[in-house]
């Protein structure tokens, strides 16, 4: 069994439950250890890196000097956000020397820059989609018509992520192929949901998620899949709101790919966090035979 350490982050402790217990519940079915990290604190999101550049690289290189202290050479987030930010820090510090140092003035231990970040997005990608090909598929998921979402953090700034392609990433959408599920082609897929707006300027995040699901409604897709939470809290959220401002219910379940690949692989359903979305996803699962 591969043993990986783990940063859930503030998100899939909280309003991200589903995210967490699904990421779970997949990585023991894969055989996949995830090891939290002892006293993890908050990667700083999008708050400090706006008000000091210090403290927003100090709080994820804390969370890795943690790892590193531990053994691990490789931690695994599945937030997009919290994946972005210890990248972010890896690639700072080990390209500037005195940032290192002036980081580690402020840590409690340092940190030597060695531990790989991987968001598990990506982990899951080279399993699934790997030379090896990949057998588990208990539960096909045949008839789903899904478009996947990747928003602004997952695939942006290039040189920080290395993921896939920042203007067409398909990584997902082959997950989903493997898994049975009919990936609809879906142009908006890297759109901003207006995330870093959702309390300053609410009226911007219900247009620009009422554009998303108008976009995903008119190709004929049943759900849209993600892997951030805040576009997940966006997208399921905001529908109330989207209906009252554009006199258009959308209905439409927004789940994460982890929950989807649970359910290929005929995990338990009450295991995996299906019942904790505002739209709920099961009435479509069930009208195909998946649950």
């Amino acid at each position: 069994m591969s043993k990986y350490a783990y940063y859930p982050g503030c998100s899939l402790h909280a309003t991200a439950k589903e995210y967490d217990l699904s990421t779970r519940k997949v990585s023991q079915a894969l055989g996949i250890e995830l090891v939290e990290i002892d006293d993890w604190n908050c990667c700083g999101a999008t708050p400090a890196h706006s008000s000091s550049h210090l403290l927003s690289l100090a709080l994820p290189a804390r969370n890795l000097a943690r790892a590193e202290r531990s053994g691990f050479e490789v931690l695994v987030s599945p937030c997009a956000a919290c994946s972005s930010r210890h990248k972010f820090v890896n690639k700072e510090i080990n390209e500037d020397q005195e940032l290192k140092a002036k980081v580690n003035e402020v840590l409690p231990y340092p940190y030597n820059g060695g531990v790989e970040v991987k968001n598990f997005l990506d982990m899951i990608s080279e399993i699934v989609c790997g030379d090896n090909g990949f057998d588990k598929v208990k539960k096909p998921l045949k008839g789903l018509k899904a478009v996947c979402y990747y928003g602004c953090l997952l695939t942006r700034p290039v040189e920080v992520t290395e993921f896939d392609n920042p203007d067409n990433p398909t990584s997902m959408d082959k997950i989903l192929e493997v898994l049975g599920a009919e990936v609809l082609p879906w142009f908006p897929k890297t759109k901003c949901c207006g995330g870093s707006f959702a309390l300053g300027k609410v009226e911007l995040v219900v247009e620009r998620v009422g554009q998303l699901l108008k976009e995903a409604k008119e190709i004929g897709a049943e759900c849209i899949v993600v892997a951030c939470p805040m576009c997940q809290a966006n997208l399921d959220m905001r529908q109330g709101e989207v209906k009252r401002k554009f006199k258009t219910s959308y209905k439409m379940p927004i789940p994460y790919f982890t929950e989807l690949l649970g359910v290929a692989l005929s995990l338990d359903q009450n295991e995996l966090g299906l019942d904790k979305h505002m739209t709920d996803l099961r009435p479509l699962l069930r009208s195909k035979n998946l649950i």
